[in-house]
């Protein structure tokens, strides 16, 4: 049972009101500057006074305690859920809470914010930018207008309104007076300087855009676009728009986005919660495998190997490998009796824990069982026969069977219970296991394979981990027995949860809470785990969790075995796919997304794609394009919003002075800057060396690690630059760059096209085609 909420918060598509209480001053259409700024200074009033109020409601029923029934402790739990999501939201949307407003041809005015906002008589605020009628504020032009007459932006620097700026749609508008009229909303944003989180695009979404992240969820949406077209921002928007427009679906399913390394992560974590969002699960492809961080491989090889789809039947060898027989009969000793175990018991054993269609860990508890038993019988058969038929009770039996040092040796020498990492371990450290589990590899393959015992696992063994998992099952003999001890008292706690969500409805509606709140969800709150997890929270704690839908960012860089992996987690294959084929730089990058999508959806799945690029100035695309084509590399030539204000630099140098130049060049882009974050991105190896010697220049600016981009100036190899943006960026060594991709030109395409303003590219070596028509000078 689901009941829907209303809330001063509000989240409906319901007819937009005019807000006109006697408390909330309307600015005249040809209102300016200060007549904005006393609006949105009501629109805060209003959200400090929603949370004041959650907060005193929270802390209200927190002091209640655990006190009373099963069903006044959960319904106690549902008001305090409902107030602890209600208050991270609107603490997550106080920064430029609002940044549109749409006159309509019928006199209406709507302002467009983060979330939707009401008075306490239900006249209507502020509209949710997700909401039906906010879509016109992205898709209305002078050529199909929607009835919006006049659009305007607000640009907020936190609280305070800054400026205005008009987009007059209607002719006959254009005689009234107003001295906002102009497009520079978008420009303004685009020529911002970086602050090494990624922003949202809320204010400043483009027509084409919109469309995408409105689009329906169902089904494989591929969104492909080159450097600079919005991708990420793109998919992070659809996500927080799926998210209102399916709340029911998505609430206790989740969703899922992807991206390629922690750095990344770290750049987009705040986009999702300034958008009225803070359920997410967001993880990098390397912590895919709840309690391991796989660390990059070294060799692009092994990278390629272990991405391979073949890699299923790999591991499904290696589990099936460790189920064995004996040559022949052999004796084991239980409690000074000797019974004989032939190979004929261990293969009837074997074949009935099989045919129960388990995980290997849990079907060998059907093969323990059955040998306990069948030795158990020799044992007594023996005992009654020194007794003279004398059948005494000897239940006792299976037990002293079951904990005898030689049956255990032997089951496990039949049935070695296995974890994923011991699995792996083996498989890559034991040559003879690995020739036996992958046949299909030639000898110099298995070769590449092999590591000591103890070694790191790497981002390319975390699908074959979860592929081991899923083979393998739990370890935990008894994980049946408590699994369905734990159902029932699920069922007992989702009686009593219905219950209270029936007696608490009124009482939440009357108080004013919006969402839905559900049986199942009040359930969960009530069950006893370590600090009461949120859904989110258990997502990222538990391997098997499915989604309602998933985002992938830079996905032309996954390997069939993380595609494998992706679609294991959302069975429903709801996906948001954003890349561009033309910047894969990995090993395991596929070279269309046919090629990478048909082994799992066939040809079930749509392809959008983005046309203009926002970020990357065309005096910097010109240059980047230019050494795409002379490495052959198929791109499509993008429209660019901006030309720019720097010609790129390029300057070769000598090889000994090559770490200095490249300082020297950071030097240049900073003082040219001003303010803003400065990028050097650099073969892996100059890495820490220029990093040191950056930080000797200007001391704690400089960051270090995933959480590098908190600081303004940033030294990070060509993999960890993907999907960034720097508002200038040094390049050094392009044809270094190029030979640890393996000469594959995606990265140094990728590299060329983080900056927003400047490009600075320094090298010792020859550069490669398509940088001599450059200019050497800005």
């Amino acid at each position: 049972m689901r009941i829907q909420m209303s809330d001063s918060i509000s989240s409906a598509s319901a007819e937009p009101l005019h807000p006109a209480t006697h408390d909330v001053p309307v600015p005249p259409l040809e209102g300016g500057l200060e007549d904005e700024r006393r609006y949105v200074a009501v629109l805060y009033r209003r959200l400090d006074e929603l949370r004041d109020e959650k907060h005193d409601q929270l802390t209200q029923v927190r002091s209640t305690g655990a006190v009373g029934t099963m069903q006044n402790i959960s319904e106690r739990d549902a008001f305090a859920t409902m107030y602890e999501d209600r208050l991270a939201q609107l603490n997550a949307v106080d920064d430029r809470l609002v940044f549109g407003r749409l006159d309509l041809d019928g006199g209406e005015c709507r302002y467009i914010g983060r979330i939707g906002l009401t008075t306490d008589d239900l006249q209507r605020l502020m509209i949710d930018w997700r909401a039906p009628e906010a879509g016109v504020f992205y898709q209305a032009t002078a050529f199909e207008r929607h009835g919006v007459r006049r659009r305007r932006h607000l640009m907020l620097r936190r609280r305070e309104v800054q400026g205005i700026e008009d987009e007059v749609l209607d002719v006959d508008m254009l005689a009234e007076a107003t001295e906002n009229h102009g497009d520079g909303a978008l420009l303004a944003a685009l020529t911002a300087r970086r602050t090494g989180q990624m922003g949202d695009i809320v204010a400043t979404i483009q027509a084409e855009q919109d469309r995408i992240i409105r689009s329906e969820m169902p089904g494989v949406m591929v969104v492909q676009g080159g450097p600079g077209t919005g991708k990420t921002a793109v998919a992070l928007h659809r996500a927080a728009y799926l998210l209102y427009g399916h709340r029911e679906r998505l609430k206790s399913a989740g969703v899922l986005i992807v991206g390629p390394n922690p750095t990344f992560m770290s750049y987009i974590e705040r986009v999702l919660p300034s958008l009225g969002e803070t359920g997410v699960v967001m993880s990098s492809l390397a912590d895919l495998y709840p309690g391991v961080h796989g660390v990059e491989e070294e060799d692009p090889r092994v990278a390629e190997i272990k991405g391979r789809l073949d890699m299923v039947d790999v591991v499904a060898a290696a589990v099936a490998d460790r189920q064995r027989t004996i040559d022949e009969p052999r004796h084991v000793e239980v409690e000074g009796i000797r019974a004989k175990v032939t190979p004929a018991m261990i293969r009837r054993a074997q074949e009935r824990a099989r045919a129960t269609g388990k995980p290997y860990n849990e079907a060998r508890t059907t093969f323990v069982k059955v040998m306990v038993r069948e030795i158990a019988e020799k044992v007594e058969k023996t005992l009654n026969k020194r007794s003279e038929g004398n059948e005494a009770d000897r239940s006792y039996l299976t037990e002293d069977v079951r904990s005898s040092r030689d049956v255990r040796v032997l089951l496990n020498l039949c049935w070695m219970p296995r974890t994923p990492q011991h699995l792996l371990e083996d498989l890559f450290s034991k040559p003879e296991y690995l020739r036996r589990a992958a046949p299909q590899l030639d000898e110099a393959e298995r070769e590449l394979l092999r590591r000591a015992p103890g070694a790191p696992l790497t981002t390319s063994d975390v699908p074959l981990l979860d592929e081991a998992a899923e083979l393998l099952g739990d370890l935990d003999d008894s994980a049946g027995r408590e699994e369905a001890r734990q159902q029932a008292e699920r069922d007992k706690n989702l009686e009593n949860a219905q219950k209270a969500v029936e007696n608490a409805a009124p009482q939440l509606e009357e108080k004013g809470i919006e969402g839905f709140l559900d049986a199942e969800g009040v359930a969960a709150m009530n069950t006893e785990t370590a600090g009461r997890l949120s859904a989110a929270e258990q997502a990222q704690v538990d391997r098997t969790w499915t989604y309602g839908h998933v985002v992938v960012d830079e996905a032309q860089e996954l390997s069939a075995m993380q595609w494998h992996v992706l679609m294991r987690r959302c069975p429903l294959k709801s996906f948001t796919v954003v890349g561009d084929t033309a910047q894969g730089s990995s090993a395991t990058a596929a070279a269309s997304w046919a090629q990478a999508m048909e082994p799992f959806v066939g040809d079930r799945l749509r392809v959008e794609e983005l046309t203009v690029n926002y970020r990357t100035p065309r005096r910097i695309v010109d240059l980047a394009e230019r050494v795409a084509r002379a490495h052959g590399l198929p791109i499509t030539s993008l429209r660019t919003v901006r030309d720019g204000e720097h010609d790129p630099v390029v300057e070769s140098v000598d090889a000994d002075r090559l770490q200095a130049s490249a300082a020297a060049a950071v030097d240049a882009e900073v003082e040219r800057l001003g303010e803003g974050l400065v990028a050097a991105i650099v073969p892996e190896p100059m890495v820490e060396p220029l990093r040191r010697s950056l930080r000797g220049r200007y001391g704690d600016r400089v960051g270090e690690g995933a959480g590098s981009l908190a600081q303004d100036i940033v030294v990070l190899g060509a993999d960890d630059a993907k999907g960034l943006e720097f508002d200038a960026v040094v390049v050094v060594e392009p044809a270094a760059l190029l030979r640890e991709a393996g000469g594959r030109i995606g990265s140094l395409y990728v590299a060329l096209t983080r900056p927003t303003h400047a490009l600075h590219v320094v090298a010792a070596e020859e550069l490669p085609p398509g940088f001599a028509a450059a200019p050497d000078a800005d």
